[in-house]
C-alpha cells in the first residue's frame, strides 16, 4: 500500500505543473528552492547545533562565480555550478577552521559568520569586476545546455532533482555514523567528546557539505532570476530566508524543511496579496505567524505531527574516532 502511495505522489508532482497557472507555478519553485536551501542549511546547523546566520556568503558564493564565468568566460552553469560549490566548499571549510579549532559555539559563531557573510558582500560591492552594487545581468539564451530555459518547466524539473537528490543525503545522513555523530554534538559536545567522537573533524565535513550544496542553490536562483547583486544574494535578508523553513519544520528531521517551505513561503505571498497596499502590515502577520508557531510548535511542525522517527537518536555503540 505505502509503495502505491509513494508511486501515486511521485506522479503528482510531475504532473502538478501542468495543471496550473504560471503565477502558482512560480510560487512553487520558490517554495522547492527554499525548501532545497533549507535543507542545506539543515545539514550543519539542524543536525550538529552550530546554528549559522550567514549561509548567504555560500549562496552569494554560487551565484557570482558561475555567473561570472558564464557572462565573461562563456562557460556553461552546469560547470560553473561545480566550481562554485567547490569555493563555497573551501569557504565553509575556512569559517570552520577558524571557529572551531578556537572552540566558538552558541551565540559567537552565530556572529562569526553574519559577519563574514557581510564582509564577503562589501568586497564584491567595492570590485568592478563584479560591477559593484549595480550587479550582473545574465542574458537569456532559453538552452537548457546552458542552464536557461523560458519555460518554468525546466527549473521546476531541476528543482525537483535537487529536492530528492538532498532529501535521500539527508535521509542517508541521519542513519549514518556522521549523523550520529553529529546528534551527539549538539546535545552535549563535551560528552560526545570524552565518548570519543572527533568533533572538529565531525563538524568540518557537515560545514564543508553544507557550504557546497547551498551554493548549487545558488547557481538555481542566478540562472532563474537572470539577475544577481549582492545585496539580494548576500544579504542577511537572504540567510534568515534559508534558515527559517528548517525552523518552522523542524530541524534535524528530513522533511522538516519541506515542510517548513510550504508553509513560510505560500503564507508570505498570500500576505503580500491581501495586505499589500498597508506598509509593513504583511510583514506584521508574517512575524504573528512565526512567533505563533514557536510558541506552540517549538520543535516544528513535522515533530508536532509526530514524524519523531526522522530526528535520529544515537544507539549505544562505538563512535567513530
Amino acid at each position: 500500500m505505502k509503495k502505491i502511495i509513494w508511486i501515486l505522489l511521485a506522479i503528482a508532482i510531475l504532473l502538478l505543473p501542468l495543471t496550473i497557472e504560471d503565477y502558482f507555478l512560480n510560487t512553487v519553485i520558490m517554495v522547492l528552492l527554499y525548501a532545497y536551501l533549507s535543507q542545506a542549511w539543515n545539514i550543519m546547523s539542524g543536525y550538529s547545533g552550530q546554528f549559522s546566520f550567514g549561509h548567504a556568503v555560500f549562496f552569494g558564493q554560487g551565484a557570482y562565480v558561475s555567473t561570472v564565468l558564464l557572462t565573461k568566460y562563456h562557460i556553461t552553469p552546469w560547470i560553473g555550478m561545480l566550481a562554485g560549490a567547490a569555493v563555497a566548499c573551501l569557504t565553509g571549510l575556512f569559517i570552520g577552521y577558524l571557529s572551531f579549532r578556537y572552540k566558538l559555539k552558541g551565540i559567537y559563531f552565530s556572529l562569526a559568520t553574519l559577519a563574514f557573510a557581510e564582509i564577503v558582500r562589501v568586497i564584491v560591492e567595492n570590485m568592478a569586476y563584479f560591477n559593484k552594487t549595480l550587479g550582473i545581468m545574465i542574458p537569456l539564451q532559453d538552452n537548457p545546455l546552458m542552464y536557461q530555459s523560458s519555460s518554468r518547466l525546466f527549473y521546476y524539473y531541476v528543482l525537483i532533482i535537487m529536492i530528492v537528490g538532498i532529501t535521500g543525503l539527508v535521509y542517508w545522513m541521519s542513519r549514518s555514523r556522521l549523523g550520529y555523530n553529529l546528534i551527539a554534538i549538539r546535545e552535549n559536545e563535551n560528552a560526545a567528546q570524552s565518548l570519543g567522537v572527533n568533533t572538529y573533524r565531525n563538524k568540518m565535513v557537515a560545514i564543508g557539505l553544507s557550504s557546497a550544496l547551498t551554493a548549487l542553490g545558488g547557481t538555481f536562483y542566478a540562472q532563474y532570476l537572470l539577475y544577481i547583486k549582492p545585496v539580494s544574494v548576500f544579504s542577511p535578508d537572504m540567510s534568515v530566508n534559508i534558515l527559517l523553513p528548517a525552523i518552522v519544520g523542524g530541524t534535524a528531521t528530513v522533511f522538516g524543511p519541506l515542510v517548513g517551505a510550504m508553509i513560510v513561503i505560500p503564507f508570505g505571498e498570500l500576505t503580500k496579496t491581501i495586505l499589500g497596499d498597508y506598509a509593513g502590515a504583511n510583514l506584521v502577520a508574517y512575524g504573528i505567524l512565526l512567533i505563533l508557531i514557536i510558541l506552540y510548535m517549538p520543535e516544528g511542525v513535522s515533530r508536532k505531527l509526530g514524524w519523531r522517527k526522522n530526528v535520529g537518536i544515537a544507539p549505544a555503540k562505538k563512535y567513530d574516532k
